[in-house]
């Protein structure tokens, strides 16, 4: 169910504020803050921004089957067999991710699926059965790692095919799948005259333009506190066309001997990455900021700053087990007075 409210008053041009929230599409809740001239203009915009997110959503599940559609599912079970014939929006993601690939050096990699779900099975079955929650075996880890080359997915584009040659290799691409969909949904709006507006997917944010087209607020978001979640937000951000991203281990985690042991895995050690309590990236495009989250998080701090400030626009904060926060060069730029 989408819920549709305006939440202030009027601006100089009479523009009003409304927000839209609905749960499910990427098991997570999606909110949507806009400026518009009537109730109707937003709720076309949310129309648009949710429909499009279920097609990604359906298009992108490793888990589900859906009616007259090939997905990433579709793409696993195939694995091995022959190629699947695929929507246009999964080839443009699998090229992204090989981009992502290679910027990050393999520690974002959507060929990763074999070993992701050992611990996808091993985190469910914990949370269900607490007292008998267990980690998965080093050996099994290690024979799943060797399934996971990106190099070796062949991707078609003339005949728009996907195909796995490996029996035992399986797609994932949770590092990068709301971000990048936040990103094709917020570019959409966009496009259909959305001029002032945040959409948030799980956390996964975008702004669009300022707040209210008649001022030049720039829209301002909060960096949740890993160590107290109900607590105050550790910074607030100015954001105006821009994309903030966090990873950290305080969502999806289970716990093993009262040891948490959260979802986000490094492929060197294979197991939950142990440097950081969260990672929040700022840059213009919300899919490449949810892989460097994902990628940073797996780097010791000095090579994950490295990587950032190589790159244009893109700034991070660090946010470490003792609390301390560490910064890019310029991320203080960007914060909220």
């Amino acid at each position: 169910m989408i819920l549709v409210f305006s939440l202030s008053a009027c601006t100089k041009q009479e523009k009003k504020r409304y927000e839209a929230e609905f749960l499910l599409l990427f098991d997570t809740l999606t909110q949507i803050v806009g400026y518009t001239d009537t109730e109707e203009e937003f709720a076309a915009h949310v129309d648009l921004i949710y429909d499009n997110l279920e097609e990604y959503h359906q298009l992108f599940d490793i888990y589900h089957n859906y009616d007259g559609m090939n997905n990433m599912k579709t793409i696993n079970d195939q694995a091995g067999i022959a190629p699947v014939k695929v929507d246009q929006k999964i080839i443009d993601l699998l090229l992204f991710s090989k981009e992502v690939y290679d910027i990050t050096d393999g520690k974002v990699n959507a060929a990763y699926g074999a070993v992701l779900k050992i611990w996808h099975d091993h985190r469910d079955a914990g949370i269900d059965d607490p007292d008998k929650a267990t980690l998965p075996d080093m050996d099994q880890l290690e024979e799943a790692s060797k399934h996971t080359d990106f190099h070796q997915v062949i991707l078609d584009e003339k005949n728009m095919t996907v195909y796995l040659p490996d029996p035992e290799m399986r797609l994932d691409v949770g590092a990068i799948a709301k971000g990048y969909a936040t990103e094709q949904v917020g570019r959409l709006a966009e496009g259909n005259g959305m001029v002032s507006g945040l959409i948030s997917v799980g956390g996964n944010v975008r702004s669009i333009g300022v707040k209210g087209d008649s001022s030049s607020t720039p829209w301002k978001v909060g960096i949740q506190n890993p160590i107290e979640q109900d607590g105050a937000d550790i910074r607030k951000i100015i954001l105006t066309n821009a994309s903030l991203v966090t990873s950290g281990i305080y969502e999806r985690y289970y716990i093993v001997g009262g040891e948490k042991y959260h979802h986000i895995i490094d492929p060197e050690t294979l197991f939950p990455a142990e440097y950081y309590l969260s990672i929040t990236i700022l840059c213009a495009d919300s899919g490449l900021a949810d892989a460097l989250s994902t990628s940073v998080f797996n780097m010791p701090f000095e090579q994950g700053l490295a990587l950032i400030e190589r790159m244009p626009d893109t700034e991070a904060l660090w946010v470490f087990h003792d609390g301390q926060i560490k910064t890019s060069s310029h991320f203080d730029d960007y914060i909220a007075e």
